[in-house]
């Protein structure tokens, strides 16, 4: 009875995985930077003053900080092992296929060149391009910004590389 429900409760958590939603948020204007299982994992990029950045992790209840910076590499490396590396090669058509998987949700770009001419050659194809996916604007201030929110599922990343047609 108990390895039925342990099974049981593992084969739901693995279902649960399968179908929760992967969100990636760029929003420059906002400083938020994240990679996030939704109700599971989240990784941000934190700015700080004495680093450049660090990575906060929460992982179901847990915070943890990653300082990717600090990391120091080892000095003495006399030994020099030969690894024969076997050459793997994805077809660019499998990975179009599982980039074609993802979704975007929101879409934000608001630049400004510096050079007024060339942001004005530039605003007749950004207005243009709005009938698209995401916002284009071209802006006369000085004012640069990137709001990106991309979300995808597990269970269609796999479906996407294993439902490869050749």
């Amino acid at each position: 009875m108990v390895l039925t429900v342990i099974f049981l409760l593992f084969f739901l958590s693995i279902i649960y995985v399968l179908f929760t939603p992967i969100i990636v948020c760029v929003d420059t204007d906002k400083n938020q930077y994240f990679i996030q299982l939704k109700g599971i994992i989240k990784a941000s990029l934190e700015p700080m003053k004495d680093e450049i950045f660090r990575v906060k992790l929460n992982v179901l209840f847990f915070n943890f900080y990653v300082y990717p910076l600090k990391y120091k590499f080892p000095k003495n490396i006399d030994k020099k092992v030969k690894r024969t590396v076997k050459k793997r090669s994805i077809e660019f058509r499998k990975i179009l296929r599982v980039l074609n998987s993802f979704k975007i949700k929101k879409m934000l770009l608001n630049i400004d060149t510096g050079d007024w001419t060339l942001n004005a050659k530039l605003y007749p194809l950004f207005y243009f391009s709005k009938y698209g996916k995401g916002n284009f604007r071209i802006n006369f201030q000085g004012r640069n910004q990137l709001v990106l929110h991309i979300q995808n599922r597990p269970i269609n990343i796999i479906k996407s590389y294993i439902n490869f047609k050749t």
